[in-house]
């Protein structure tokens, strides 16, 4: 492999906690993982694992306390916020909600040329990328003129990743983008993320919860549980025939047409979680 795009070693976050002498609560502890040039990384685990505070980390949106964060060799992970300007043209995010990611007075061609103008984009070469934009996610040009609420949900989100792409990025951080979508939009999106990728050799740190959503995308995938990842590897590997028991319990959680195989996935996951819970109290009585 290549030196890694993104490498994060050891990573710490803690948000002080209200009350006297209370200790803050760490919600990484020591996470470690790495993006290669091009590669697509899931990240997932339920609400509360860590994954997308990991993600904030990585943009600079959440507090650093120990560890490091490495973009192309550099430590980013302790920029102050103008430093991190200079970052935008290699570090992009499409966030989960497409609804509020929009300004709702601004046209789309606004809101696509805001970061051109930031670079200093001559208007004429910004009209232009606009249109090659829209294109590239699969909306036409006419789209440019109007506001997001006349869109839906999905092509709202397509424009999302238009402006995540504005200024040729290297990473695109994947904040839960598809949650909010209903699944035959989530397929088509995923399928454009994909697309995307192919043709311009972007790479995408994909945060969800839904091990079924990052398995078409994800060449690696880490699983977090509890502010650490139990899981990492190859993509195929891991959500098909994973290893550790809390994995286990996530591809058990996937819905199946079949009621009989339903129920027995069921009673599948709640041994796994007795197991588990039985494990993690002996711990914590050694």
């Amino acid at each position: 492999m290549t030196e890694p795009l993104l490498e994060v070693k050891d990573l710490v976050v803690e948000y002080p906690v209200k009350g006297y002498r209370r200790k803050p609560f760490r919600a990484l502890k020591g996470v470690s993982l790495d993006v290669q040039p091009g590669e697509c990384v899931g990240l997932v685990g339920e609400s509360g694992s860590g994954k997308t505070t990991l993600g904030r980390a990585v943009l600079g949106l959440a507090p650093v306390t120990g560890g490091e964060v490495r973009f192309k060799g550099r430590d980013i992970g302790h920029l102050s916020r103008g430093q991190r300007r200079g970052l935008a043209s290699e570090i992009q995010v499409v966030f989960q909600d497409p609804y509020s990611s929009l300004n709702p007075s601004l046209t789309i061609e606004q809101s696509l040329t805001e970061p051109l103008r930031v670079r200093k984009v001559a208007a004429v070469e910004a009209s232009k990328r606009v249109r090659a934009l829209l294109d590239q996610v699969g909306l036409p040009t006419g789209a440019a003129q109007r506001l997001p609420r006349e869109f839906s949900g999905g092509q709202r989100q397509r424009i999302a990743i238009a402006r995540a792409l504005a200024l040729s990025p290297d990473l695109i951080v994947c904040d839960e983008p598809v949650s909010a979508l209903d699944l035959s939009t989530q397929a088509r999106v995923l399928e454009l993320f994909k697309e995307i990728q192919e043709s311009t050799g972007v790479a995408y740190l994909f945060v969800s919860h839904d091990l079924a959503v990052v398995r078409h995308l994800s060449h690696r995938v880490a699983v977090m549980y509890q502010g650490e990842i139990v899981e990492f590897g190859d993509g195929d590997k891991v959500t098909s025939d994973p290893e550790h028991p809390y994995t286990q319990r996530l591809l058990l959680a996937a819905p199946v047409a079949d009621p009989d195989r339903q129920e027995q996935r069921r009673a599948d996951r709640h041994r796994l979680l007795a197991a588990q819970t039985q494990l993690e109290e002996q711990t914590r009585v050694a």
